[in-house]
């Protein structure tokens, strides 16, 4: 068991990863500015509000705390929701604090939350990757103040890594669109409309080229990336998806209609095949998610799944990972 402070552990994404990391048998120590109730938090749990932008409170917290492992998570979730200044000032400077908050204490296990918008998809000057699926190797190119932050902190830990070397152990992750339990039951998702919406009209997930993730399933990679932070390469950034696209049509049919230029490059992602690669997780940690949403979706999706049965239980078996495909090898906003 071990002690892991959690940053940002009342939001969507971190209520689920608080319980899950709990109900590993960690002792987990939430913090945020907001405290859920107490009778919503699990046992194993604690929960400290405080604000991480003041200075010397995430120092004071770590070394007060005294934990075994670090996830920061908190900051400004969504793209636009605020001015960019005040994203990008709140984002880059809540991972330093915390990063360096913790490295000052010699936390030995360090994680940042990073995002898949890194890569700049639905740029309005237009985007197309060198290939498909995306991974850990596609460039990243961001375009708003939000992407710019999250690539910044897996910047930060990579320059904490370079410092150290391997003396404290860091990593990031990218989060695919986050869909919490409850999402799944017909709560709205982090844009405003449902999951089943989302699947029912194309167009509202194409600005995310269709990436999702089951919050509990962040829970366990997080769970495993701690087990073997140590065996890994420091300063690691991983994918974390769904082993599928968030669409009842396969990729190749749907991207020509909205990523223009892109159907040369997509359309070998045929059956369920998603947009982004988790294979590194899978390579170097032996993670594999464990929901879908043809698993999750209550009630089941009731329009037409174009996937067929063989191919719908290939991805559920992990048999038909996409592999990449460079640029003109093949035929021819978030």
């Amino acid at each position: 068991m071990s002690r892991i402070f959690v940053t940002g552990g009342s939001g969507r994404l971190g209520r689920s990863v608080v319980a899950g990391l709990a109900e590993a048998g960690h002792k987990v120590i939430s913090v945020d500015r907001d405290a859920i109730p107490a009778e919503q938090l699990p046992a194993g749990a604690e929960q400290f509000t405080a604000d991480l932008l003041a200075p010397g409170e995430a120092e004071r917290l770590i070394r007060e705390t005294t934990p075994d492992a670090v996830i920061h998570l908190a900051a400004i979730a969504v793209p636009f929701s605020a001015p960019e200044d005040v994203i990008f000032s709140t984002n880059t400077r809540l991972a330093y604090a915390v990063v360096s908050a913790a490295t000052d204490a010699g936390v030995p296990k360090i994680v940042t939350a990073s995002s898949p918008t890194a890569l700049g998809y639905g740029s309005p000057a237009g985007w197309l990757p060198p290939s498909f699926p995306l991974n850990e190797q596609t460039p990243p190119k961001p375009w708003n103040a939000y992407a710019l932050s999250k690539l910044i902190a897996e910047q930060t830990v990579q320059m904490f890594a370079a410092a150290q070397g391997n003396k404290i152990r860091y990593a990031a992750f990218r989060p695919c669109y986050v869909i919490s339990p409850e999402e799944w039951e017909g709560a709205l998702t982090q844009q405003g409309h449902t999951v089943r919406e989302r699947l029912q009209d194309p167009a509202l997930s194409a600005p995310a080229l269709f990436n999702y993730v089951d919050a509990r399933d962040v829970a366990d990679f997080l769970d495993v990336l701690l087990e073997k932070m140590d065996s890994i390469p420091n300063g690691e950034v991983f994918f974390v998806g769904a082993k599928d696209a968030l669409a009842a049509a396969p990729l190749a049919e749907l991207f020509p209609r909205f990523l223009p230029g892109g159907g040369p490059l997509t359309e070998h992602l045929t059956g369920t095949s998603p947009a982004f690669s988790i294979d590194k997780a899978r390579e170097l940690l032996g993670w594999e998610p464990q929901r879908t949403w043809r698993t999750e979706l209550t009630p089941p999706f009731e329009g037409e799944d174009t996937a067929s049965e063989e191919e719908t239980q290939a991805a559920l078996n992990d048999e038909n990972h996409a592999g990449l495909v460079p640029a003109g090898a093949t035929k021819e906003t978030p």
